[in-house]
């Protein structure tokens, strides 16, 4: 380890801790010490001496612990330093490559960094000028006790005091402060939870909680600071207007005075804005010094003895029956109640977050934000709370201000305290009509101080600082927002300007929507509104201290340790309850305005990650939720169809994905599998970089899925691996989903041996199987060459274009008419099917999932418009009874089927030609065994065991024939089907005919319209026996190849080719093909299972495809 200068070691024990304490919570505004990182000695952290033979004593790439390798952002100018990647290690220490080879500080900084440090904004390495930044006094505490004091401190407190009572308005006062120290906590452990930029209230939420919740305070933050700059500016015009009518002096009427006072004087808070946050702060600390002068005034006019005008006001300087009188409520008014009072004195506890708002231009945003507030709710709560007791005690409720209602103390007629000091003011009291007094004269605080126009002076202190401070308040909130870009058309605002990175047009902004307040000139219904966004800040400011800290992330972990998580959750509740208590009608429009703007981030989904505590949140829940499900038994009413598709990359197979997708949307698993074939070194680097990108296509194209991948030296073990480990739990797929092997007569017999052994595979795990096939294929990775080389070669035969469909050419290049209908094929599943049929072979009893499926589907958009027929096998001479039985028992299944079709004639031979054709389909796959002695048949099966002898092809004859008859009955009754669904038997184990299996899938068309059924492609079902495997395949010439999972090498035509008649390749020429090509050899390992079901699904005319499934 490389050792600290001792310059550079901090000299604060509680900052080496990384740790509030007391002390420094009390220190004062000294500048923090300088870190260990600091740039001006970087001579132990250089990429140069990154080998530390004195300290390891051998050669090493490792780096010491530093800052920068943790930060975004570097100081202007200086290079950035990142720390080397595991795989740099790994290759270094294994291979013993040089330093140099790794060459890891050209890489991006964001690959090397944990996150926890953003970038700052508006960065800008070409001007080194050092911006002016603030401590925790200047900054923060004067700031925000300018903010919380305003003119409810001098018009309103004494009136409240008067209505409530000493107590209850200490009561108001130290609830409404409870509140606003529970904020301030949670404000000073999010701000200490890592590194804080601009941005304030929005910065704290939103990294906190997400931008949906924090776009949406941050929107109606700034607006509501903005409109908070015209309600304080036309607190002072008022003022200044009653000042002008006290002298005779109107410029034009009250409210046009108003209105040109109050935009007179935003003009000119504004010109104080835009010359730079270091003028702003003096202007600030100006009306901080102000007020504090106004303070000293009054406390010394209550010392002073009354004179004999302020006596007949009510002053009597301090006394104890004055202060007894004043501790119980005296009700009065409309708004005589205790939470009448709380909802006017509320407000003025708000603006803790003025320092907060500046944070990107404190020195040290975690030690200042968390000082600063706390320290300036503690002195404006003493401020408010010596100014109720100190008034109460000197002034009676009731007076009349008339010099002549004296009387002789000790007077019978004289009711009230005032009596005991030589004034009667018991007419004005009985009436009502007493001008003066604690409880009749707004002005109190004026006439007790010692100098009147001191008061006026500190209310025009109070309301143009908290003017000021919510002008930039909004400007920094906003601008902050407007880089984020969570909102369409705010971006402009977003510039900076200057040193400070100043919101010159958000002040711009700001200052319009203050002026356009200022001339409505009456603001009583709007300030109701602000004062619940405001209170919409705070709750959610709790809410996230709580949920950040409930959902116990290794991420959470403030250096201020003085917050409690359920006094977070209480400060957000009680927040809410206060703005009801307010306005009702008020807080449901801000809670409104919120969820509008909530659920306008949700709908766009904008790209950004700041880890925030909600995408904990979501982890916890799942984890709780999945491990939970462990102690949940099975059951069949709580079955749902888990798949495992093997797609290979997603987007190579986006038919595949959307069907999958459609019936298991919102109702159980779908993982895509994908199997990377090859040595696990060359593969690792493509499994790192391509899982990211296609969870994000999945999520593009709005497919509820999970992208799994793995790393195989074939593809059969690589599903093998996937059928193993894919799922968590008991949320673990129970269906395997495959596409056809289209290219099963020119691919090579290991890949078609390896392919049916999969699905053996699959039933050996318990898992269902289902095949899908369409015409076109599912595989458009040519498509998608295509349009990265968009070069197509003219055919020179025309005839011979259309023929030949999309091909790739020796020079890469698609044929035109072919891509089109493959790129339809492509997204032939996100459109709706229409008014159709979905046709049930229900043959054999699996157990209802034959019919479970379209019942998912049916209940689907795209196919609730498609009819649903059911067909069964039945005699002759028992329709009816048949049917009545099969309608008896979809009824008691809840489905909604209701039309079923008996099928009579389902033994009955198949046409001849049909089945010369299934004959003539698997010759090139026959042994011909049957008249050769028994060492040459010996030798054949040893060189080629995919061939079927001429015992089994004998066997089960019948099986085959009923399979081709089987396949005139599907073009008999469901040519205009959308969707045909079948299930047969188990296939069976242990053959070696594999080639056999393939024909039955795709359909034969009848004598004179065979070329129709060819275009339209009608699906087959995936049949067993060996011998029944060609009898429907009509072309098979010139298809292309099918693979269903993994990009990869794939055979040359030359080796693709299958072998005709007789003809077959040795063994150990397979292992070479495969080798060389990257095709899976198998090594079987076959188990009995017995009594399997599969269903088999496909799709007619433009929608073909098959699916073949298996249940238990």
């Amino acid at each position: 380890m490389a050792e600290l200068p001792v310059s550079e070691m901090p000299r604060d024990p509680a900052l080496c801790s990384g740790r509030f304490t007391i002390s420094t919570l009390l220190g004062g505004d000294e500048p923090p010490p300088p870190a260990a990182y600091d740039s001006s000695h970087p001579s132990h952290l250089t990429h140069g001496s990154t080998f530390y033979m004195r300290t390891f004593g051998y050669n090493t790439i490792d780096v010491v612990p530093a800052y920068e390798h943790y930060a975004n952002s570097t100081l202007p100018g200086e290079p950035r330093k990142v720390r080397p990647t595991l795989a740099d290690l790994h290759s270094f220490l294994k291979e013993g490559s040089h330093l140099h080879a790794l060459a890891f500080d050209s890489r991006p900084s964001h690959e090397m960094t944990d996150g926890l440090v953003e970038d700052e904004a508006g960065t800008n390495s070409e001007n080194p000028e050092e911006p002016v930044r603030f401590g925790w006094v200047k900054g923060v505490m004067i700031r925000c006790m300018l903010n919380i004091w305003g003119v409810i401190l001098y018009l309103r407190l004494p009136w409240i005091t008067a209505q409530a009572g000493i107590v209850l308005t200490w009561i108001i006062i130290l609830l409404s402060v409870m509140v606003t120290s529970i904020t301030g906590l949670s404000i000073s452990a999010i701000s200490t939870n890592g590194k804080v930029k601009s941005g304030g209230t929005y910065f704290l939420i939103s990294r906190s909680l997400g931008p949906e919740l924090g776009g949406s305070i941050g929107l109606i933050f700034a607006f509501a600071n903005a409109v908070g700059v015209a309600m304080h500016t036309v607190g002072f015009a008022e003022t200044v207007q009653d000042l002008l009518q006290e002298y005779g002096s109107p410029i034009v009427d009250p409210t046009n005075d108003i209105r040109i006072i109050g935009v007179v004087t935003v003009t000119v808070l504004l010109a104080i804005s835009l010359a730079g946050m270091e003028w702003e702060s003096k202007a600030q600390v100006l009306f901080f010094l102000v007020i504090m002068v106004s303070f000293a005034n009054y406390l010394v006019g209550t010392l002073i003895p009354p004179s004999e005008d302020k006596a007949s006001k009510g002053f009597f300087s301090y006394r104890a029956d004055i202060f007894a009188q004043n501790l119980v409520p005296d009700w009065r008014g409309v708004d005589g109640s205790f939470f009448g009072m709380f909802s006017i004195f509320f407000p003025s506890a708000t603006g803790i977050l003025a320092g907060a708002n500046i944070s990107g231009d404190l020195k040290d945003p975690a030690v200042a934000i968390p000082k600063g507030t706390l320290m300036a709710i503690f002195w404006t709560t003493i401020s408010y709370l010596a100014i109720s007791a100190t008034i109460g005690s000197c002034v009676v409720r009731d007076a009349s201000g008339i010099l002549n209602d004296t009387v002789t103390p000790g007077s019978g007629a004289c009711e009230g305290l005032a009596c005991g000091y030589g004034w009667n003011f018991t007419e004005c009291s009985q009436q009502h009509s007493c001008r003066y007094g604690l409880i009749n004269h707004y002005q109190t605080m004026s006439m007790v101080s010692g100098f009147a126009p001191l008061i006026t002076a500190g209310i025009f202190g109070a309301t143009l600082s908290s003017a000021l401070a919510c002008l930039v308040s909004a400007a920094k909130v906003f601008q902050c927002l407007c880089i984020d870009q969570l909102y369409p058309l705010i971006g402009f605002f977003g510039k900076g300007y200057g040193k400070n990175n100043e919101p010159v047009r958000g002040y711009l902004l700001a200052y319009a929507i203050a002026v356009a307040f200022i001339i409505i000139a009456e603001l009583n219904t709007i300030a109701p509104i602000i004062s619940n966004f405001f209170l919409c800040s705070y709750a959610l400011i709790n809410f996230s201290c709580f949920h950040a800290s409930i959902t116990n992330s290794p991420g959470w972990r403030p250096s201020f340790r003085y917050y409690s998580k359920w006094a977070a959750l209480f400060g957000a509740i009680i927040s809410v309850v206060i703005m009801f208590l307010l306005t009702w009608w008020a807080a449901l429009i801000a809670i409104g305005v919120v969820l509008f703007l909530l659920l306008y981030v949700i709908y766009k989904k904008p790209e950004v990650n700041w880890g925030s505590s909600v995408q904990a949140g979501s982890y916890n829940l799942a984890l709780s939720y999945s491990v939970g499900l462990n102690e949940v038994e099975d059951h069949i009413k709580n079955y749902r169809p888990q798949c495992l598709v093997l797609t290979g990359p997603p987007n190579f197979r986006p038919a595949l994905v959307d069907f999958v997708g459609t019936f298991t949307r919102n109702l159980s698993l779908m993982v895509c599998g994908h199997v990377l074939i090859g040595p696990r070194k060359q593969r690792m680097p493509e499994l790192r970089l391509i899982a990211n990108g296609h969870t994000k296509w999945l999520n593009k194209r709005k497919i509820k899925a999970f992208y799994s991948d793995v790393i195989a030296e074939d593809l059969r073990s690589g599903v093998q691996i996937l059928m193993q480990a894919a799922g968590l739990g008991r949320m673990k797929p129970n269906i395997l989903v495959v596409g056809f092997k289209k290219n099963w007569q020119s691919a090579h017999p290991a890949t078609v041996e390896d392919y049916i052994g999969i699905l053996h595979d699959a039933f050996d795990f318990n898992y269902s199987v289902c095949v899908m096939r369409m015409r076109e294929g599912l595989n458009v990775s040519k498509v998608m060459q295509a349009h990265i080389n968009p070069v197509f070669d003219p055919a020179e035969d025309g005839k011979e274009a259309r023929a030949s469909g999309a091909r790739l050419s020796v020079s890469g290049t698609v044929e035109p008419e072919g891509l089109v209908q493959e790129e339809q094929a492509s997204t032939i599943f996100q459109s709706e099917q229409g008014k159709k049929t979905i046709d049930i072979y229900w043959l054999f009893d699996d157990g209802g999932l034959t019919l479970l499926i379209p019942y998912l589907l049916g209940r689907k958009k795209r196919w609730n418009k498609c009819r649903t027929r059911v067909f069964v096998g039945g005699q002759i001479n028992r329709l009816d009874q048949e049917r009545k039985a099969i309608i008896s028992l979809l009824s008691k299944f809840r489905l909604g089927f209701h039309e079923v079709h008996i099928l009579p004639d389902i033994n009955q031979k198949p046409q001849a030609e049909h089945t010369k054709r299934f004959e003539d389909m698997i010759a090139p796959f026959r042994l011909n065994d049957g008249f050769k002695d028994e060492a040459t048949v010996t030798e054949m099966r040893r060189d080629c065991p995919w061939k079927i002898s001429d015992e089994e092809i004998n066997k089960n004859r019948v099986k085959s024939l009923r399979q081709v008859r089987l396949n005139e009955i599907l073009l008999d009754y469901s040519q205009d089907a959308a969707l045909v669904i079948m299930e047969f038997i188990q296939l069976e184990k242990g053959h070696g005919g594999h080639h056999c299996h393939f024909p039955e899938l795709i359909p034969q068309g009848r004598k004179g319209n065979q070329q129709k059924h060819q275009e339209e492609g009608y699906g087959r079902p995936l049949l067993r026996e060996p011998e029944r495997l060609a009898e429907l395949l009509k072309d098979g010439e010139g298809a292309a190849s099918e693979p269903f999972s993994g990009p990869g090498p794939t055979l040359t035509p030359d080796k693709a080719k299958a072998p005709s008649g007789n003809a077959c390749l040795s063994r150990a020429a397979w292992k070479t093909i495969s080798w060389q090509t990257g095709a899976p050899s198998s090594d079987l390992r076959e188990s009995l299972i017995q009594e399997q079901r599969m269903l088999c699904l496909w799709e007619l005319k433009n929608k073909k495809f098959t699916v073949l499934e298996t249940k238990f």
